[in-house]
């Protein structure tokens, strides 16, 4: 079974929905998503923010994060997840879980961070967190490696989840 699969699963499995922010990844991730089978049970909605103010006006990271770090930061990506739950809310219930993708893929960097550089995060019952990598390779492998981590660092706080530690 695939990870995107074993996302779902466990996602169905505790009885928990799914928001997805995404800015470098422009939407893969939640198709990775929903190209597993019954992901309809769990994922509630997506948002593509790639310009960085909206990143600010629809998941509402704080716009003097951006000013003084720009998008590709741990907080940014934090508050992307934690915002999405909130945008996909249906019937005034959130996502029990937000995850985001914010970063590099180049082929140039607008800000002096290294090409590659991505930061996502996670939010749930579990806490908030953020996790920051360096990808290599071209943009389209950079936006892959992403994808996959976002899935694998889900997993990993949803086992953690589920085994008692509860820190993300």
């Amino acid at each position: 079974m695939n990870d995107a699969k074993r996302l779902v699963s466990a996602l169905l499995e505790q009885g928990w929905t799914l928001g997805i922010a995404e800015s470098l990844t422009g939407g893969a991730l939640a198709s990775e998503v929903v190209s597993v089978p019954g992901s309809s049970g769990t994922l509630l909605g997506a948002v593509v923010a790639y310009a960085t103010p909206v990143k600010a006006t629809l998941l509402g990271v704080e716009e003097s994060l951006l000013d003084e770090h720009g998008p590709v930061h741990a907080r940014v990506a934090e508050q992307m997840a934690e915002g999405v739950r909130s945008c996909v809310a249906v019937e005034g219930r959130v996502a029990d879980v937000g995850v985001s993708t914010t970063g590099i893929a180049g082929p140039a960097s607008p800000d002096g961070q290294p090409v590659g550089t991505v930061h996502i995060g996670v939010a749930g019952p579990f806490g908030t967190s953020s996790e920051r990598f360096v990808f290599s390779g071209g943009r389209a492998e950079i936006r892959e490696q992403t994808v996959q981590s976002a899935i694998a660092l889900l997993l990993r706080s949803l086992e953690e989840y589920r085994h008692g530690n509860r820190g993300c």
